[in-house]
């Protein structure tokens, strides 16, 4: 099991920068963001520009990773497949199938994303459609030897009333993506605040998980007694604030890493283990930032087998 960050946590800095900095911090491994430019939305970044790459994006970028001895994990573009506009999805599904291109041509084992929701249909309906959105996407994967993964997020900001907008939250779920070709970017702070044991959740479906994120998350169930377990609605101005729980960087939160990871070596996870950096505390600076990932790498390092 290798140690890596999503990019996504530094989207001012070039490639060319995280690279070096994660190789002088410890980190073994890079989750690389490739959203397109899609102004300031929080938590993306474009560090790969999958619509554009050619050959000497492969040179340059192999040789980069190799000259450090880091490890490229997964290209990063976690969207709405499923969105109510027409148009924004196709884009959406088409820049999926780009970025898959571009780990073919990296030799990058996965492509991450989101199922998503058209919040206008029941879950039923979507999933109904999800099939026949992903079948093309999984098709191009196998083809080009990636596996596109899938992110438990729940996703509740992207639903007008803070339900679940990427319809991959729950094992249930997971049973249905990986019967039409998906798999698994397990991630454990989402499990937590829907009141799901990560341990107990991983362990059955690890042989469908090829990469992980590193999340931890601090409940705050006092204030759950006020809001209930969907979070704020009268008071709710971002969509993202529910009011009861927080992501935190691992060793901040309630996640239990060493029981998580003695489970996952247990059922045979030799993959990735990426921190996804989306802690408010250590948030809103660089400098911050990176001393999130630092406090990420003290916690889980002693835990992973060299």
């Amino acid at each position: 099991m290798k140690l890596g960050f999503l990019t996504a946590c530094l989207p001012q800095r070039s490639l060319e920068d995280i690279v070096t900095w994660a190789k002088s911090k410890g980190y073994e491994a890079l989750e690389v963001a490739a959203w397109p430019a899609l102004g300031n939305r929080p938590f993306t970044a474009t560090h790969l520009k999958a619509e554009s790459f050619g050959s000497g994006d492969v040179e340059r970028v192999q040789t980069l990773f190799r000259q450090h001895g880091l490890t490229l994990s997964s290209l990063a573009y976690y969207d709405n497949n499923l969105h109510p506009d027409p148009v924004l999805r196709r884009d959406i599904n088409q820049h999926v199938l780009r970025c898959i291109d571009a780990a073919g041509l990296l030799g990058c084992p996965t492509v991450g994303t989101f199922v998503g929701r058209d919040p206008t249909k029941s879950v039923k309906e979507n999933l109904r459609v999800a099939e026949e959105v992903f079948k093309p996407i999984v098709d191009r994967a196998g083809e080009k030897g990636v596996k596109v993964i899938i992110e438990n997020c729940v996703m509740e900001g992207w639903h007008p009333d803070g339900y679940p907008g990427n319809l991959a939250y729950s094992p249930e779920l997971w049973e249905w993506m990986f019967s039409i070709g998906l798999y698994l970017n397990f991630d454990p702070s989402h499990l937590m605040w829907i009141g799901i044991d990560p341990v107990e959740a991983v362990r059955p479906y690890l042989h469908r998980i090829p990469h992980a994120q590193a999340k931890d998350v601090q409940l705050f169930p006092e204030r759950r007694n006020r809001y209930g377990f969907f979070g704020k609605t009268r008071e709710r101005d971002n969509p993202w604030d529910v009011g009861w729980w927080r992501y935190r960087v691992p060793g901040l939160g309630q996640v239990d890493w060493v029981r998580l990871i003695d489970a996952m070596y247990e059922g045979g996870f030799d993959g990735v283990l990426s921190v996804e950096h989306e802690d408010p505390v250590w948030g809103g600076t660089e400098d911050k930032v990176k001393t999130g990932l630092e406090i990420a790498h003290r916690t889980l390092r002693p835990l992973l087998v060299r």
